[in-house]
């Protein structure tokens, strides 16, 4: 199939596995984490907290905030904990908090207890109208969604600045994570032209010990969180042949601070083999803009499905994928949507010929927009030294060198587990 191939090179061959002859390197590390709320360093503020439901106090992940009246945003970690690093002229910095399914939330930064900084989100309590008043047929809906997208995306080039994280884990042990700071170049989503990325700052840690004789790398870097991007790429998911390769049918649908969101489920038709994709899709129901999907790959032939993500491979084993998730979060501003978060979680299982145990690696891959404004010529011409699509970011960061790497950049909050993964890599190559 013309399309599947397509897809291949743009979500799947972006994302590649790679196995490499091991080569011993030698890091200089050190690790040192702040674990206050509120902190001063050099010309900046960074504020910790995290984002909660107000009943259950369950953690509520991927959740995004932004700095009112200003383009500087960030979302929380999978355990709902952010990190938000303002100038210190910013006088009485507000944000606005949001999440599916949630009232947003406005406060002052300021107000944050600094014994327990949590944001407690309130669920939306708002009735639900029946889904055949809403639409009756979702197919419908997904074309108003492609046809109205040169109306509610961003039309000019707008230069981006956003925050890159790519961690690999053997078993239940983290193996390395690398990190990175990149300016995206992002084109109009009415243009043809793709994004343009380059490298600002980077760092990696790596335990190759864990590695066994082979190392695992990641083709594509920022790249692969820029190609899921499904309303500027739309090769990904909508498709010529979309139509003919998905069922799409209305779930119940939810609200965002009282804005209704319709929600489609998609899966591939019964009769398609090849290995396609199934989730949900969120759509504001006001501007009929995608502003999240959440889907997975079909791995039920894994044969197939392995030839969309191996390049290269041991000779003594087979690969196989056992996960592929895939995320992407759009937010508004003034009445445009643009890119804000994407996530992928591959897992990869080795079987290996005449050993009794298997492998198994699940790599993670984020990014977030921080800040964004639009693009100046001369900042344009900046990205002479632009990353390729190609690239592997572990080949082009430095070790995790100093406490305060990343300075008034703005960063993901690591999760407890990576958090941990770091300092005992640390040790192990600090014992080499």
């Amino acid at each position: 199939m013309k399309t599947h191939k397509f897809v291949s090179q743009i979500l799947s061959a972006g994302f590649i596995a790679l196995f490499f002859v091991f080569l011993p390197a030698q890091l200089v590390v050190s690790n040192n984490l702040d674990g206050s709320s509120v902190s001063e360093t050099g010309n900046y503020v960074e504020y910790k907290g995290q984002i909660v439901d107000r009943k259950t106090g369950y953690p509520l992940p991927f959740a995004s905030m932004n700095v009112v009246g200003t383009n500087v945003t960030m979302v929380s970690n999978s355990e709902g904990q952010f990190s938000l690093k303002l100038s210190k002229d910013m006088l009485t910095p507000k944000v606005a908090v949001s999440f599916i399914g949630y009232k947003n939330k406005q406060l002052f930064l300021s107000d944050l207890n600094l014994q327990h900084p949590r944001i407690e989100m309130e669920p939306t309590s708002v009735e639900l109208p029946e889904l055949r008043v809403i639409s009756k047929d979702a197919d419908e809906l997904i074309k108003a969604v492609l046809e109205k997208k040169g109306e509610n995306y961003f039309d000019s080039q707008t230069l981006m600045t956003a925050f890159y994280r790519e961690t690999i884990k053997k078993n239940r042990s983290y193996a390395s994570v690398a990190e990175a700071v990149v300016e995206i170049n992002k084109q109009p989503y009415t243009s043809q032209k793709s994004d343009i990325v380059r490298l600002f700052k980077s760092r990696k840690k790596a335990d190759y010990s864990k590695l066994d004789t082979l190392t695992f790398k990641l083709m594509g870097g920022p790249f692969n969180s820029l190609y899921l991007d499904v309303m500027k790429y739309p090769e990904v998911l909508f498709t010529e042949d979309m139509m003919a390769n998905y069922e799409f049918t209305f779930d119940r649908s939810t609200y965002v601070d009282n804005q209704l969101i319709f929600v489609l489920d998609f899966k591939q038709k019964p009769d398609k083999t090849d290995p396609l994709y199934y989730g949900k899709l969120y759509i504001d129901a006001r501007s009929l803009a995608l502003k999240s999907a959440v889907f997975s790959l079909n791995l039920t032939d894994k044969d197939e499905a392995s030839k969309m993500f191996i390049m290269r491979k041991p000779f003594n084993a087979r690969v196989y994928p056992f996960e592929a998730k895939y995320r992407i979060d759009y937010r508004e501003q003034d009445g445009k949507w643009y890119y804000g978060y994407s996530r992928i979680e591959l897992g990869l299982k080795i079987i290996w010929k005449k050993k009794l145990f298997n492998t198994n690696y699940l790599s993670t891959v984020e990014m977030a927009v921080t800040d964004w404004g639009k693009t100046v010529e001369k900042k344009s011409n900046d990205f002479k030294d632009k990353l390729k699509p190609s690239v592997i970011i572990t080949d082009e960061a430095s070790g995790f060198s100093e406490p305060q790497f990343w300075g008034e950049f703005n960063v993901i909050e690591p999760e407890k587990s990576i958090d941990s993964a770091i300092k005992k890599i640390q040790k192990q190559l600090e014992k080499k």
